[in-house]
């Protein structure tokens, strides 16, 4: 089985290549980060997000104080309560504790309240950005684009070949579709 694997990569490989060689490889490199800081729409839906996350950062907030004011007063008053005054109030915390985890887990865990309204706000926007690099891409006859602000490093690219502000023009003028 590895073998049929490593043997159709092969193929698969050298089939590439040897098309790239008759193909040539245009390269251009966009700035996502340029993109984005120039858009008012992303700039709204980043306002949006805050406003949430501020919203239920004070409510987490407050969750927490109320289970700290608790636990300050249960360890002030452990001595003089009985096992069983000490056992319910310790329950109590746990589910306090409990609540707080679940809170923040239900918004801001990956599959959280902020992720999905992050996909919401920003899957438009992105996808807008995609159509448009890839119109860039076409009318300039480029192969492969890049993106400088992600994970792929680049090290050097040829300004020439750098497609970010066409992106942003064709954005701009809302010839995307």
């Amino acid at each position: 089985m590895k073998s049929i694997k490593l043997t159709l990569t092969l193929i698969i490989f050298l089939s590439v290549a040897i098309y790239a060689q008759q193909t040539p490889v245009k390269i251009g490199v966009v700035d996502s980060e340029i993109i984005l800081a120039q858009l008012p729409e992303y700039k709204q839906a980043q306002d949006k997000l805050n406003e949430i996350v501020k919203k239920w950062q004070s409510e987490l907030d407050s969750l927490t104080m109320d289970y700290q004011e608790r636990l300050d007063n249960y360890r002030k008053q452990e001595a003089m309560m009985t096992e069983e005054v000490k056992l319910k109030e310790q329950q109590e915390l746990m589910k306090l504790e409990q609540e707080i985890y679940t809170y923040r887990q239900r918004k801001f865990g990956q599959q959280g309240d902020f992720a999905m309204e992050q996909e919401r706000l920003l899957t438009p926007i992105k996808q807008n950005i995609i159509k448009a690099i890839e119109k860039v891409a076409k009318e300039e006859k480029v192969t492969l684009v890049l993106d400088k602000a992600g994970d792929v490093v680049v090290l050097y690219s040829d300004p020439s070949y750098d497609l970010t502000f066409k992106v942003l023009d064709q954005l701009r003028r809302g010839k995307v579709k």
